[in-house]
């Protein structure tokens, strides 16, 4: 994925020729001249008292809500000051879902679907011909893209050494987004150790969010972004199942932003990054332990992009906006002849329908609502949304927080 740099600005390759600070004194300021307030504390979009859609989240309110998820992150922040390639500063790293315990034996149905393709998620073309996943979801950035194939091949050539013997070679599901405005994307700072550490620390209960593993390095609406997560309950009629969404959100322009309907992106003009192409691309993985088939979940990978869109992304055109949805409800055991299991019954999809949209809507608002300003290459800084400001700026628009 190639970045450009803006017509008229100083690009990273000129900076590195002639010195940041003499960037920097050409022109290409580092600081926002209305620098914004100071940090606010860091809190979930719930707990800030903004509930998204009807439904009920499970009992963490993340994707790990589903029997049998697990998330781990591995995160690298070392360094400041001038982008010295190949050393820093750095700000990247990896997370890791696991669908279950042994998903390379138990593999279970899943399905993807790209809102737009300028983005890379490995492994689909096996993924699309048998309608199973065989391995844990990586996220990362761009550049690091290849060096967590690698590291998530060599822990599954380990794990089953009859990989390449009696068993085919597997290709990783690995996705990424850029995070160069902040990170030396050039140094590909990750390593096989990385991925096996964000392996080994992979738990149920509750997900860190905003700048950790892959979320590292990116930007949401030109404010912090990174890692969310949420999930809902389906009724008890429809077999008290999850479903739980997790994305990497490195996406959109400011004045799309919209929190519950209300726009309130067009009302924080201040903390902008100075850099014209700052973020793109969006990675959004759901799960849910009801048994479903390839295209139950490939309908509902679609509708994830619908809870995408209640944010305020449009999915332009330099976007990576790719998702996918998998079901620990069916397992089918490698080498098998066949599996007997229940199939979900298509008349009540409707609900499972709504329940990724609103998980993806708030998947996206709890990456803003829990990253903090960070500072990176050059001193180019992503600052955080600034929630105190959203009870002002929701009674704005007739929409009052209850209590606030």
């Amino acid at each position: 994925m190639a970045v450009k740099s803006d017509t008229g600005r100083v690009s990273r390759r000129a900076l590195l020729a002639g010195g940041a600070l003499a960037a920097i004194s050409a022109g290409c300021s580092v600081v926002p001249a209305e620098a914004p307030r100071a940090p606010s504390p860091r809190r979930r979009l719930r707990d800030l008292g903004i509930a998204i859609g009807s439904l009920t989240p499970g009992r963490w309110n993340a994707i790990t809500d589903v029997p049998g998820v697990r998330v781990g992150h591995l995160t690298r922040i070392e360094g400041e000051g001038p982008l010295v390639p190949g050393r820093g500063p750095i700000r990247t790293g990896v997370t890791v879902i696991l669908p279950g315990d042994d998903v390379w034996r138990d593999n279970v149905p899943a399905a993807r679907f790209t809102l737009n393709g300028n983005g890379e998620l490995t492994g689909v073309s096996t993924l699309d011909r048998h309608g199973l996943l065989e391995t844990p979801i990586f996220l990362t950035d761009t550049s690091n893209i290849g060096r967590v194939m690698d590291g998530a091949l060599a822990w599954m050539l380990e794990k089953y050494p009859e990989i390449g013997d009696s068993a085919p070679v597997p290709t990783p599901i690995v996705g990424e987004t850029w995070a160069a405005f902040l990170h030396d994307a050039e140094g590909r700072h990750l390593t096989e150790e990385h991925v096996r550490e964000a392996i080994l620390a992979a738990r149920s209960g509750p997900v860190e969010e905003g700048a950790v593993g892959g979320g590292t390095g990116m930007l949401c609406y030109e404010f912090k972004g990174g890692i969310g997560t949420a999930s809902r309950r389906l009724p008890a009629a429809m077999g008290n199942y999850t479903l739980g969404v997790l994305v990497q959100a490195n996406h959109g322009r400011r004045a799309q932003l919209r929190i519950d309907g209300v726009p309130v992106g067009r009302e924080i003009t201040e903390g902008m990054p100075y850099e014209g192409r700052k973020s793109k691309s969006i990675l959004i993985i759901g799960a849910t332990d009801a048994p479903m088939t390839p295209v139950q979940l490939g309908r509902l990978a679609k509708r994830m992009a619908l809870g995408l869109g209640r944010t305020g992304a449009v999915s332009m055109h330099g976007s990576g906006d790719l998702l996918l949805f998998f079901s620990t409800g069916v397992r089918v055991r490698r080498g098998a002849a066949s599996t007997a299991v229940p199939v979900w019954n298509d008349e009540h999809i409707s609900v499972a329908h709504e329940a990724a949209v609103e998980a993806t809507e708030e998947a996206v608002l709890n990456a803003l609502a829990m990253a903090q300003t960070m500072t990176g290459i050059q001193g180019n800084t992503a600052y955080a949304l600034p929630v105190d400001r959203l009870p002002e700026i929701m009674r704005k628009y007739g929409r009052p927080i209850p209590g606030r």
